[in-house]
């Protein structure tokens, strides 16, 4: 068996012209460790984050000068080709898949993590495409989800239902019995609607902002927004909630503001939930039926990783970005 893989690595902070995929040393399992041959993975938001070191807040995260791990990739699907002396919760053979937002180097051909870490089975009938595409916006929709409380017949509003976290979080909100208006952009409000949102509207040509309904939630799952623009669409108690931080970190200030006061129009700003909580979430949902991650039709292999990269960073994606490994 070969001692060597391909991987895709950076050394330093900044466009995917860094990238390069080259040939280092397989991972050898601990004890305690899986070694999982990837087959597909994806090139989402947090990994460019990871890769620019942008936000700032990313180099106290990651390294301060430079990334302290070189390997890239936040996810990964695949199966398990061996395991450690003590690994008990799972089997050579076991399809599994993973995430963790600092990264697991998961854009390579093998990765190791322990038996206890961020990674579940695959259900059965899921292919790895679709495994992988449901765990990173999955994460933060489910964190967003948790965090807001919305119950069944509360009126949700997602800013941007195309995107790979506002997708999971309108399927989410639908599955409990909300009912959801989206918007996105003109070329996917077939797709928005199929996931059951009641109204879809085209950002394009109707400002969201300017609504004459009323929402007991916002979710802003793209971070174009603002908490005053959006506070005349908020009913009196409503809640405001975005993937950013906003403008000079407003969301967090407001957050916290917000949060002395007993009634009226609030901000949250949900730091995420650990993925051992939302990825068995995540699981139950993909097994009920009442979530499946939106895919784009573009497809990427390791070797044009960084053309993967330029694409999500355009803004011009659809869902998830699969990337297939082997």
């Amino acid at each position: 068996m070969s001692t060597s893989m391909r991987a895709a690595i950076r050394t330093d902070y900044g466009p995917p012209e860094r990238i390069a995929v080259t040939t280092v040393p397989k991972p050898v399992p601990g004890d305690h460790d899986l070694l999982v041959r990837v087959r597909a993975t994806t090139v989402n938001r947090t990994d460019c984050a990871n890769l620019t070191g942008r936000p700032l807040v990313m180099h106290l995260v990651l390294g301060v000068r430079h990334p302290r791990e070189v390997r890239i990739g936040t996810d990964f699907a695949g199966e398990v080709v061996a395991v450690g002396s003590a690994v008990t919760a799972y089997r050579i053979g076991d399809r599994v898949c993973g995430f963790r937002d600092t990264g697991l180097g998961g854009q390579a051909e093998y990765i190791t993590i322990r038996q206890d870490g961020p990674l579940m089975t695959i259900p059965p009938g899921l292919d790895f495409a679709t495994a992988v595409a449901s765990l990173e916006g999955g994460h933060y929709a489910y964190s967003f989800f948790r965090r807001s409380g919305v119950e069944s017949g509360d009126r949700v509003l997602v800013n941007g239902g195309s995107g790979a976290i506002g997708s999971a979080l309108l399927q989410f909100a639908v599955a409990c019995g909300a009912r959801v208006t989206s918007t996105t952009a003109p070329e996917y409000l077939e797709a928005v609607a199929a996931l059951g949102a009641s109204r879809v509207m085209d950002y394009t040509s109707e400002d969201f902002t300017r609504s004459p309904a009323q929402y007991d939630y916002v979710f802003d799952a793209v971070g174009k927004s603002t908490f005053g623009r959006c506070r005349p669409i908020l009913e009196e108690r409503g809640i405001y909630i975005s993937s950013e931080a906003g403008p000079y970190l407003q969301n967090v200030f407001y957050t916290l503001g917000t949060a002395l006061i007993r009634s009226g129009k609030r901000v949250l700003f949900p730091v995420p939930l650990s993925p051992k909580e939302s990825l068995p979430f995540i699981r139950r949902q993909l097994e009920a039926g009442t979530f499946r991650p939106l895919l784009d039709d573009s497809r990427y292999t390791l070797d044009n990783i960084a053309e993967a990269y330029r694409y999500v960073m355009s803004g011009r994606k659809r869902g998830n970005v699969i990337v297939d490994v082997a």
